[in-house]
């Protein structure tokens, strides 16, 4: 299979789902039984020896390297997620995960209800997907469709009406760690691509702050930064907090609650005893279809 790394970056997050598993329930910021299996042979080995606490913590800090705050990051913004979802979950026919990568959460939602649920990725990270969901549970249940597609040049809305989606589908959309990936150009014919949501579909999505992508402020993580924006640009998007109502509502979507950094570990890291700080490049949004 093809490298390509942007679909690289889809191991980072269930890598960090599979250690959080290894803590104790009462301290673990994600709770995700299946991010072990989903991971290649070598990653699952690596989250084995992550069992003992020291292990755990030494790897933590090590995974920070390249950013001080992004394992909370991280985590924060899937519990903002799967938060935002549960209450939401019985208002809506359909999940659309945007980004999907080897994502774990359409395979646990099957677990307390069946509804229509479509993964979008880059064909690369759709092929892998269907190899492992295959290698873990035999294949993917009736309601998971997989869709191939390239937001910068392929129309959303006709690779999901390929795969059944319906327009009168009231959706929960969900775009976890990509917007900072694509062009400019891309988020908008995304947001343009939703426009024709049904009234009463949510959006949760995150966004790196646009100071960090123009390198104004790099917020104590210039490693970080000389990665993704120097030597490989990879990250190409970002906002201002002050900006995303504006920027959504051009498309339809009114914004319901916004997350930054510190009000995240607040919710979901300090209730846990753990001290971790989280990184202020990133926010998590909500949004509703108007």
């Amino acid at each position: 299979m093809a490298r390509n790394p942007v679909a690289q970056t889809a191991f980072g997050p269930m890598v960090l789902a599979a250690v959080e598993q290894n803590e104790p329930p009462q301290r673990r910021l994600v709770d995700d039984d299946l991010a072990e299996l989903f991971l290649p042979a070598p990653l699952r080995w690596l989250v084995t020896a992550t069992r003992p606490a020291l292990a755990r913590r030494l790897f933590i800090g090590a995974s920070e390297w390249t950013g001080r705050g992004l394992w909370a990051n991280l985590a924060c913004r899937k519990r903002f997620i799967g938060d935002k979802l549960a209450e939401a979950i019985g208002d809506v026919g359909a999940v659309v995960i945007l980004g999907a990568g080897l994502d774990t959460r359409p395979y646990l939602l099957t677990r307390q209800v069946r509804i229509p649920v479509f993964e979008v990725d880059l064909p690369v990270n759709i092929a892998r997907k269907a190899k492992t969901v295959r290698r873990v549970l035999g294949g993917p249940p009736l309601s998971v469709r997989l869709v191939a597609l390239d937001f910068e040049r392929d129309d959303l809305l006709t690779a999901l009406a390929e795969h059944g989606y319906l327009p009168d589908y009231r959706v929960f959309f969900i775009c976890e760690g990509v917007t900072q990936y694509l062009t400019e150009h891309a988020v908008r014919r995304t947001l343009e691509g939703l426009r024709p949501a049904a009234p009463g579909s949510r959006m949760v999505f995150t966004y790196v702050r646009r100071d960090f992508i123009d390198g104004s402020n790099r917020y104590g993580t210039r490693t970080l930064y000389r990665s993704v924006r120097q030597r490989r640009q990879l990250w190409h998007f970002g906002l201002l907090p002050e900006e995303v109502e504006a920027f959504i509502g051009e498309y339809g979507w009114r914004l319901v609650e916004q997350a930054g950094p510190d009000e995240l570990v607040q919710r979901y890291v300090e209730p846990t005893g753990r001290k971790l700080k989280a990184s202020q490049i990133e926010w998590s949004a909500y949004a509703e279809k108007i």
